[in-house]
This record gives C-alpha cells, structure tokens and sequence, in this order.
C-alpha cells in the first residue's frame, strides 16, 4: 500500500507488498525489497554526488519507521529494522538483521556484519567496519580523526560478538576484538584483546569476560550466546548450541 501522499520516482524499484507511508519520499537510483514497511515522513535515496550514482538496496521484510533518512548507494540484507529519525549515509555495506536505533547517525563508508544491534543515539563514523553479532548500546560514539579536524580517516573495527556498553568513545583505528567488552562511559585508546573487558578512562584491561557472572545466576555471562537468544532464529541457536555449549 503506498499513501496518496507519498512521491515515487519513476527510477525507483518497488518490491511486492511494500507500503510507504504519508509524506515519504522514494527518489531515484532507489530499490526496495519485497514486504518492506516504511512509515511516514522519511526521505529514502537522498542524493549526494559521493554516492556515485549507486543504488539504495533495501532488503525484504525491512521496516523504517518515521522521519529516517537514508542517502544513496549503500546496500542492505534482509531484515533490516530502524527507530525513529535515523540518519544513514552513502556507501554502507550491511549484511542481513541490521538493528538501527533512534536518532542513529551512520557515516558512509562502514562495512556492517549480520545481526548487529545499535541502540539509541549510536554514532557510526565514516570507515567503521563492524563483525557479526555485535551489541552497540545507547551514546556510544566511534570516532575516525586521529587529530581533528584534518583529511586522515582511521575507521574503528568491532569484531564479532562484542560488546559496547552504553556511553563509550572508541577512539581512531582501535580494534576490539571478538567476544570482548567495553564497559559503560570508557574512553578506548588502543586495542582490546579478545573475551577481555576494558573499562575507564582511558580504558584498562580489567578481566577476563568469563569472570563476570550473571547476577541472578551463578554462571559466567559470556560468552553471551551461551543464554542470550530473543529474536535469533533457530538454525542460529542451534550453531550456538555446537560452539559454545548453550
């Protein structure tokens, strides 16, 4: 169902059972996939000459909710889901069950893996590059200039399964790695190794994540597939269950 309202440019390609909500805007190089939701007020394939021409790829059984902006040329998988007035730019390659939280920010340029997860107020810098099953919780902010302002890009990598808590900074280049976690209002300025937790400011190596044990339960909380599941398929509890003894 498209809105009486809506605008469609003739360049664009709209999948089947899509609905686009009051006031939306589907301008061209655009294309959306099939059972896709997006509701009022957003403007979707917002032109900018660093698109380069390139589409907008919006995958199936995607839903973006009101006032979200997304720009030309980026690609994403199946599944995606936004909050509210998120802002996303060019060049993003995102994999499939990408989780955008309101009043997002995306830079261009970022490679993203599947099933990851930004809260509220997330801040992508330009060059990010992010793993698989990654956790990014509200007001963190991953930087890119190691010395503002100046034309040197150094995009922050987050592997897979890791943890930002709510509040932290990532400073230019830093690398965490798999299974590691950055706790709550840390300043990060160099590497974190893997399933180790880093805290402060700046941040210091603080244990191993084995060691934090869930509060209601005498168990390690990490590696957290082992007893966090809501909203992953089953085939993907089932290879948790094989890796990590769920």
């Amino acid at each position: 169902m498209i809105h009486n309202t809506a605008i469609i440019s003739n360049k664009a390609s709209i999948g089947n059972n899509v609905t686009i909500g009051a006031y939306t805007s589907i301008n061209d190089y655009v294309e959306i996939g099939d059972n896709t939701v997006i509701e009022n007020y957003c403007e979707i394939g917002y032109a900018t000459p660093l698109a380069e021409n390139k589409k907008l790829v919006i995958g199936a059984n995607s839903h973006i909710r009101s006032h979200s902006v997304f720009y030309q040329g980026s690609i994403f998988g199946d599944n995606l889901v936004t909050g509210h007035r998120v802002t996303i730019r060019e060049k993003i390659k995102a994999g499939s069950n990408l989780q955008i939280g309101t009043l997002c920010d995306f830079q261009g340029d970022c490679v993203i893996g599947d099933f990851v997860r930004t809260h509220s107020n997330v801040h992508i810098g330009k060059e990010s590059k992010i793993g698989n099953y990654v956790f990014i919780f509200p007001y963190v902010v991953l930087t890119n200039d190691p010395h503002p302002p100046s034309d040197t890009l150094l995009g922050v990598t987050i592997e897979d399964y890791a943890v930002i808590a709510t509040m932290s900074v990532i400073l230019p280049g830093v690398i965490i790695h798999e299974h590691a976690l950055v706790g709550a209002h840390s300043l990060v300025k160099s590497d974190v190794p893997p399933k180790m937790v880093v805290a402060g400011n700046p941040a210091k190596v603080i244990c191993e994540t084995a060691k934090i044990k869930l509060s209601n339960l005498n168990e390690s909380a990490y590696p957290w597939p082992k007893h966090f599941h809501r909203g992953y398929p089953e085939s993907i509890i089932a290879q948790w269950e094989k890796e990590f003894g769920c």
